[in-house]
Order: C-alpha cells, then structure tokens, then sequence
C-alpha cells in the first residue's frame, strides 16, 4: 500500500521565518512550495528548491491569493480570469527557478482559501485547471477528494490527486472546519497518527463535530501543515505509524502510476 505524504513549505519571506523546514522535510515525500504572493520570496523558493533536490523529494507550486498579510487564508472575490492569471504566474515563477535548479515540478496544490473556494466553485476550480493545463499537462493537480477542483482537472486532462489532512478537523460534509472554529486544528500527535492511518488503510474519517460519526474519505496523497503547532513531532510519528501498518510512502507520481486510492 502507498501513499504520498505531502507539506506546505518555502512560505518564510524576507526577515521572517516560518515553520521547520529543514526538520520536516526528511519525513515527507513531496513538498508543496510557496511562490511568493501568499508567502515565500525567490530566495527562500530558490533555496527549498534545492533543498528538496538534495534529499530527493518531488516538488509541486503552491499558489493561492496575493494576500501576503492575510497568509492566503482570507477570501478574495477575483474573478476566474484573475485567478487563471495569478495561478498561472505563480507556477511560472516555480518553474523558472527550478529549471535553474534541475528540479522537475511534479504538481500543483492551490492553497488556503483559493483551495477551499475551488473545492465548490466550479468557475474557480476550471481556471486553476487551465492555468496548470497550460503551463505542462503532465502535471498533477491536486484537490479534496470528490471536489470540483479534482472534477475540473480530470475534465481538462490532468492527472489528479485526492487529498486529505491529517492536522485538520473535518465536519459531516465531508469539508474542513474553517480554521479560528473549534476542532479545526489536530495538534495531538497521537491524533493525527491515527487520522493518517485511518485514512490511509481504511478510507474514512471520524468527524470532530462531537457526534463520533465517520465518512468515507478517501486519498492518494496526505497533508500536514508546515505551521501546525508542533509539525516535525506530528509528521515523524505520523510516517512511522503508517509505515508500522504496512503503509509506504512514496512520491505523489508514483503513487498514481501504482494505482494507489
């Protein structure tokens, strides 16, 4: 059994320093990087990018809203023209920097609100497939599992990638609890060890809305957030209680040419 262990990183700027990089990323397999507008700047992107080629791992664009103060997690109404454009600029920017480098992209993940927001709009969702489309069709898009973001990719012809989140609530809807609401942070690595599991080997997930319920939810790729509270603690124990069950990780690419769920 595989599966891909995905994380958001490259997103420090300037002076700023966010999140554990260098600590996280020999527990993961594919890395999502910043490009610049939610977070991150050309010489942090340049510098993961290196980074991830040393030790090997995949990398993917990470774009979302041009919303440095708000770290691309507020809401932003841009049309599907603006979003196609700024989605399509943000992997440009990957792109170059890693054909500098000798680094082949191997995905896209849109990220926080504009992920959240494609997820159900459909007019969003198309215009982040086009602009992926357009950029290399051999990349893989990245979405919720059973989304209208998964949908556009598949329509446009793209490899897609269902994804869930270890470090997150999930409601009965099959959606993520809005981050600032109760449950919507996992921050006990116990907890999210055994999301990873119960995903991984049984593609389901118990709910945190205290009615104990579990949904189907099923994926070939899992998240944890380079910025939870206590990241290389959940992302070690999550990858040895997965490989414990039987469960290898492995590049998102490989993941789906074995045909993985």
């Amino acid at each position: 059994m595989l599966i891909d262990l995905n994380c958001d990183l490259g997103e420090s700027f300037g002076p700023y320093t966010l999140g554990n990089d260098e600590e996280i990323m020999p527990y993961v397999t594919s890395v999502n990087v910043a490009c610049g507008l939610h977070a991150g700047d050309p010489m942090v992107l340049r510098r993961t990018l290196r980074a991830a080629r040393r030790l090997g791992l995949a990398v993917g664009a990470h774009p979302g809203f041009p919303d440095l103060q708000g770290f691309g997690r507020r809401n932003m109404d841009l049309s599907p023209q603006e979003v196609e454009n700024y989605v399509l600029w943000q992997i440009g920017a990957v792109w170059g920097l890693a054909q500098a480098e000798g680094v082949v992209l191997q995905h896209v993940k849109p990220h926080g609100a504009l992920y959240n927001l494609a997820a159900r709009d459909g007019a969003l969702a198309q215009a982040i497939a086009r602009a992926v489309a357009s950029v290399d069709r051999s990349l893989i898009l990245m979405g919720p599992a059973g989304s209208q973001l998964v949908q556009a990719g598949l329509e446009a012809g793209l490899a897609v990638a269902a994804e869930a989140f270890a470090d997150r609530g999930y409601r009965a809807d099959g959606s993520l609890i809005p981050r600032g609401q109760p449950g919507a942070l996992v921050t006990d690595a116990e907890e999210v060890a055994a999301n990873a599991v119960q995903i991984a080997v049984q593609g389901k997930i118990r709910v945190r809305d205290g009615s104990g319920a579990v949904i189907p939810l099923r994926a070939q790729t899992l998240c944890v957030h380079g910025d939870t509270p206590g990241a290389v603690q959940l992302v070690r124990s999550l990858r040895q209680r997965l490989e414990a069950h039987g469960v290898h990780v492995a590049p998102l690419r490989d993941v789906l040419s074995a045909g993985a769920v």
